[in-house]
């Protein structure tokens, strides 16, 4: 699972809802192994919270002795960012691999 680039939506409730949902009934019929990737470049408040319900329910699969870990991508430049994946992974059960990488400049491409 991925969720990646900048989580502002208007109607948090109705963006994150369904992702929520879809992750209720993934927990039904769990694999033995769940990845979940977060790569966010930017999210807001309101996001955090939905964010941080999703790690809550990767905590239920760990609970039942499923592996379950958060790949968390931030910029190497990007220190809040790693400061705020720290800080979920104090809040849940799930072990959590950090990765940085650097910012690409595509203009240089051409």
């Amino acid at each position: 699972m991925s969720i990646s680039g900048r989580a502002i939506p208007n109607d948090p409730e109705e963006f994150w809802s369904d992702c929520l949902d879809w992750f209720d009934n993934y927990l039904s019929l769990p694999n033995s192994i769940t990845e979940f990737r977060i790569d966010l470049e930017y999210f807001n408040i309101s996001s955090s919270k939905r964010i941080l319900f999703l790690l809550y329910k990767l905590n239920e699969l760990v609970e039942k002795g499923l592996q379950a870990k958060v790949n968390w991508f931030y910029k190497e430049t990007d220190e809040d960012m790693h400061e705020v994946g720290q800080d979920y992974e104090y809040m849940v059960k799930v072990p959590f691999e950090f990765i940085a990488y650097r910012d690409i400049d595509l203009s240089l491409a051409y």
